[in-house]
């Protein structure tokens, strides 16, 4: 070991020298021993055949080849601190950000009286600062920011008096700043953004003539900010956003801070006017004042050239005056202006032109929620770098420009809630990038424009609560784009609701109620499984609710009132275990309404208006349901009947068996060759949804217990039969449907009806299909006479 212990140092080290390089040999070594990953093998050096100041991330001093740097940043190394990195006492940075270390800070860090630089950001260290730390007398950068520190801000770090940055932003540090702070005199930088600080700003801070960045938003700091504060002409960056800060803003605040390039009091209770001094500040950057309670005229602010980000937004400004957005026009000098949002304010006046004069960066414009008139300047399409245009809830008036269309980058239009009038312009499908479109409560008329199909990547489109006509196109629904949210309500469109909105799979809420849609309810619809809203409400629509829409499970409201749908209220319902709202009144069903489900609460679920209702829960007032004893009794009776009938043929048979055997042969020839003019041999699920136009409601004759009978035509030779088709989910209509092949399969009598073949498959959704064909009754059923 000695021999191993001189090799790694020069002949002339003292002992002690040479003591103390093997207590940082050994010190490294503890350090390695914590390190549980290491994946970019940034630690395989660290072994015996080279001296440890050659190892990765250790650099020594030249004197004493002592560690004075141990810089592992960005290493993904998984572990913990050694509390050995305490005996490395030559040390002076310790660097090991962006890392994954975790527990505790060690203690044994404050022996190191050497320390300037501490660097343990981005890692998951938790536990409390060491207060011990203020022995490390030479700190003069203290970085633990992204890590998940709690306890309060030790004091006694206020004796570290060579301390410039002190950043501990994004923990989950609570208590108060200490005020012995502002006697930090070289404190250049403090950053404690994202923790649950609390109480107020220090007076002290007032003190600290060389802070150039003060960052503590997201907070709950309360009080007001000191006055001497805003003396600090050193001052970069202001930024005490997201808390709960009082008071007015200085006159002079652009004078006082004349480097001030960030300057951020978002979300808090400041009163009073936008100081006209702000001008000013030539070199701000970002201003952002949002989100506040203040009020009165905002200033111009023609010397603001360098500003990227302007937000005013969710304050009290504007007196609804005809001058109010005169200061919009002082910023067409800003050539950097990138973010710009007036909205939630008490803007009145027209709409300047001064509009599209604004820089051509401009990303954001926000001004809704605000008392705007006037018209927009079609020199609109100038600002061709626009990502997100809102001006919703104003007065805004006029056609919607065409230039708009040039806007290519938006991903964003929101001009809903205004008076604008005339057509959609078609310059809107040259948008293809755009996201969201909402364009409701305005007067806009004519029809969709078939260009909006170009819009692929459209997910929300509102165009509710306007005069728009015509039919809703396939061009428009389901063929090129797939929304998420969908509103076309309150117009006047008509005809049909096509098939093709069976192709917005991803389809959450449908909306499109209050117009003049007529025909059936598409059983396409059935594939927009992830449909949580529908409403089709005060329309003209027909027939049945299709058993397709059975594929709804997600449905939590569902609006199919004040139309003229017909038939039972369908079982499957009853399973929507999400249905929270309900309502089939004013329609024409009839027979019994469910009991389970949402049907238990009459607040949830609305019938009225539908006169042959019967049934269900006492709280609906509904007449008990007849027609059960009825079906019992036919049941009964057609029993009897097959009964009778088998008997008797059975016993026929026996007896003129031997006599007949021969006549029956002759006859079973000329009959079978008769039925195989009329068998359809191996009939296929697509000739029975041709043959019955797709199981329309027009061509159902009736239903029954496990399953509905249709009239069809089939395509091949003309020929009318009755097509009855299964319904699968009734327990025992597949045991129904195999005992009824097999009687009628051997059974021929005149009060029978003769079965001419079967169909057993699957259907287009991949669901169990079984059918039997019969003859049609011209003069209708048993049951009828």
């Amino acid at each position: 070991m000695t021999a191993t212990f001189v090799g790694y140092n020069s002949p002339t080290s003292s002992p002690s020298c040479l003591l103390g390089n093997e207590t940082d040999r050994l010190a490294l070594l503890e350090f390695k021993a914590k390190i549980t990953q290491d994946p970019l093998m940034v630690m395989s050096s660290w072994n015996h055949s080279i001296h440890f100041c050659q190892w990765g991330g250790v650099t020594c001093g030249r004197r004493h080849q002592r560690v004075t740097v141990l810089n592992l940043q960005s290493s993904k190394l998984v572990g913990f601190i050694s509390p050995h990195v305490g005996n490395l006492s030559f040390l002076k940075s310790l660097i090991l950000l962006n890392n994954s270390f975790h527990n505790e800070i060690p203690i044994e860090i404050g022996r190191l009286h050497r320390l300037q630089f501490l660097r343990l950001a981005n890692n998951t260290l938790s536990g409390e600062i060491p207060s011990n730390l203020s022995h490390c007398a030479n700190l003069e950068v203290f970085h633990v920011s992204h890590n998940l520190l709690v306890g309060e801000i030790p004091a006694t770090l206020s004796t570290l008096s060579k301390l410039q940055f002190f950043a501990i932003h994004k923990n989950n540090l609570t208590g108060s700043f200490p005020p012995s702070f502002g006697n930090l005199s070289f404190l250049e930088k403090i950053s404690a953004v994202y923790n649950n600080l609390g109480g107020i700003i220090p007076d002290s801070f007032g003190q600290l003539t060389k802070l150039s960045f003060f960052g503590v938003g997201a907070n709950n700091l309360v009080g007001i900010i000191p006055p001497s504060m805003f003396n600090l002409s050193s001052l970069r960056l202001f930024d005490v956003g997201f808390n709960q800060i009082q008071g007015n803003l200085p006159w002079g605040l652009g004078i006082t801070l004349p480097n001030i390039e960030i300057f951020s009091i978002g979300r808090n209770q400041f009163t009073g006017s936008i100081p006209v001094s702000i001008s000013n500040a030539s070199n701000l950057d970002q201003l952002q004042l949002s989100e506040n309670k203040l009020s009165g005229k905002v200033p111009s602010f023609e010397k603001l050239n360098r500003i990227s980000m302007f937000s005013i937004s969710s304050n009290n400004l504007g007196n609804g005056w005809a001058d109010d957005l005169n200061f919009l026009c002082s910023l067409t000098n800003a050539t950097y202006l990138t973010f710009l949002t007036i909205d939630s304010n008490n803007f009145g006046g027209e709409l300047s032109k001064c509009i599209g004069n604004l820089s051509s960066l401009l990303t954001t414009l926000s001004l809704y929620d605000n008392k705007i008139s006037g018209k927009i300047s079609t020199q609109i399409g100038n600002l061709i770098n626009m990502e997100r245009l809102e001006m919703w809830n104003n007065k805004i008036s006029g056609n919607i420009p065409f230039e708009i269309g040039k806007l290519n980058k938006l991903q964003s239009l929101d001009l809903s809630t205004n008076n604008f009038s005339g057509n959609i312009p078609s310059s809107l499908g040259n948008l293809t990038i755009v996201i969201n479109l909402q364009l409701y409560a305005n007067n806009l008329q004519g029809n969709i424009p078939l260009s909006l199909s170009n819009c692929r990547n459209l997910i929300e489109l509102y165009l509710n609560n306007n005069n728009l006509s015509g039919s809703i196109s396939p061009e428009v629904i389901g063929l090129s784009f797939s929304p998420i949210f969908l509103d076309l309500s309150s117009n006047h469109f008509t005809g049909i609701l096509t098939k093709e909105v069976g192709n917005l799979k991803n389809l959450e809420f449908l909306n499109i109620s209050e117009n003049k849609l007529l025909g059936n309810i598409p059983t396409s619809l059935g594939s927009c499984v992830r449909l949580r809203i529908f409403s089709i409400s005060g329309n003209l629509f027909q027939g049945i609710i299709p058993s397709t829409l059975e594929s709804l499970r997600g449905l939590e409201q569902l609006d199919l009132s004040n139309n003229n749908l017909s038939g039972n209220i369908p079982k499957f319902l009853e399973h929507f275990h999400f249905l929270q709202f309900l309502d089939l009144s004013y329609n024409h069903f009839e027979g019994e309404v469910p009991i389970d489900g949402a049907f238990k609460n009459t607040s949830a679920t609305l019938i009225k208006g539908n006169g042959k209702l019967c049934g269900g829960i006492a709280q609906f007032h509904l007449p008990k349901c007849k027609y059960n004893k009825f079906k019992k009794r036919k049941l009964t009776l057609t029993l009897k009947l097959i009964i009778s009938i088998l008997s008797g043929l059975l016993g026929v048979t026996i007896v003129v068996s031997l006599l007949l055997v021969c006549s029956l042969r002759k006859k079973r020839k000329e009959n079978t060759s008769s039925d195989s003019r009329n068998l359809l041999l191996n009939i296929s699920y697509q000739s029975l949804l041709n043959a019955t136009n797709r199981f329309s409601s027009t061509n159902l004759i009736g239903v029954g217990s496990f399953g509905s009978v249709y009239k069809g035509i089939l395509d091949h030779d003309g020929h009318t039969v009755a097509i009855k088709v299964l319904n699968l989910l009734r327990h025992g209509a597949t045991k129904s449907f195999l005992a009824e092949c097999q009687a009628l399969r051997n059974i021929r009598h005149r009060n029978l009806v003769k079965v001419l073949t079967s169909c057993s498959g699957i259907d287009y959704q991949g669901h169990d299909f079984k059918a039997l064909v019969y003859e049609f009754m011209k003069n209708g059923n048993l049951d009828e006479w």
